[in-house]
């Protein structure tokens, strides 16, 4: 009797995006009778254990920080972005594993993806632009704002794929989705409506640059809701200004459908644990 060769074994398939990095926002609460329960003797090893997975370079993934969540929903915010996704959740199973760890609650989480905004002009959109607003495409001024525009391009789309984190104290983060209702519903609007309301919203916030950055991270099929949105701000009122003057514009008055707000203030591991008391 003879058998059939046997399939090659079939590739793993690829974690890396190939345009993108995976980000995930981690929010935990610390259960205090299980803190509690730690005998004190070995709080210290503990507290060591805690901080050496959060220090740990050789595991940590390319961009990550903490940060002290002030109300009830949490006690500590993390934020991871690197190509492999199982490098970002290693870390929070990892610290889920420590001692400290079964104090720590999880009690939201956010998983999405780095992206490129369709409504980013390139090159030739950028000129088309221009022309609409009244410039001469045969002006030596016309040529000198597409020639700019050519050269920060690049860098425009690497801060949006891979972005580096500002270390600026004060963050918000708060999922939205894009509204699909009857009258306003955001996905049948024309690209050319969609990109001039997008257009109204990126001018509004322009009017905060030095005071907030932001990071805009798609997890359309990833999780609940369709984008993520993470500020960082110089000044925690700064966070305030922005969102109140942003809903004004109407891709955010009326498509606009957002979800819990966490606000954080960037800190260590080692100055977490001195704020939680721990």
């Amino acid at each position: 009797m003879t058998h059939p060769p046997a399939s090659a074994p079939l590739p793993e398939p690829s974690l890396i995006p190939v345009q993108g990095w995976h980000c995930s926002h981690y929010f935990y609460q610390w259960d205090r009778k299980e803190l509690a329960s730690i005998d004190p003797n070995s709080i210290e090893q503990a507290k060591q254990e805690f901080l050496d997975v959060v220090n740990d370079v050789n595991e940590r993934p390319q961009r990550m920080q903490l940060f002290i969540i002030s109300g009830h929903k949490a006690d500590i915010g993390l934020i991871m972005m690197d190509p492999n996704p199982l490098r970002i959740d290693r870390v929070h199973q990892k610290l889920l594993s420590t001692r400290l760890g079964r104090a720590l609650v999880p009690t939201y989480s956010f998983v999405s993806m780095s992206e490129v905004s369709e409504y980013l002009p390139n090159k030739d959109q950028y000129a088309a632009k221009l022309i609409r607003s009244g410039e001469d495409p045969a002006s030596a001024a016309f040529q000198a704002k597409v020639a700019s525009y050519d050269r920060r391009l690049p860098v425009m789309l690497a801060q949006r794929l891979a972005p580096e984190f500002p270390t600026w104290p004060a963050m918000c983060f708060y999922p939205m989705n894009k509204s699909r209702n009857v009258g306003a519903n955001w996905f049948l609007e024309p690209f050319s409506s969609r990109t001039e309301m997008m257009a109204e919203h990126a001018q509004s916030g322009m009017a905060f640059a030095g005071k907030v950055t932001q990071l805009v991270t798609a997890s359309v099929g990833l999780d609940d809701w369709e984008w993520g949105v993470t500020l960082w701000a110089r000044n925690p009122q700064f966070l305030k200004e922005i969102v109140y003057t942003m809903r004004y514009d109407k891709a955010s008055a009326t498509f606009g459908e957002f979800g819990p707000f966490y606000v954080g203030y960037l800190a260590s591991a080692d100055e977490i644990l001195k704020h939680c008391m721990i």
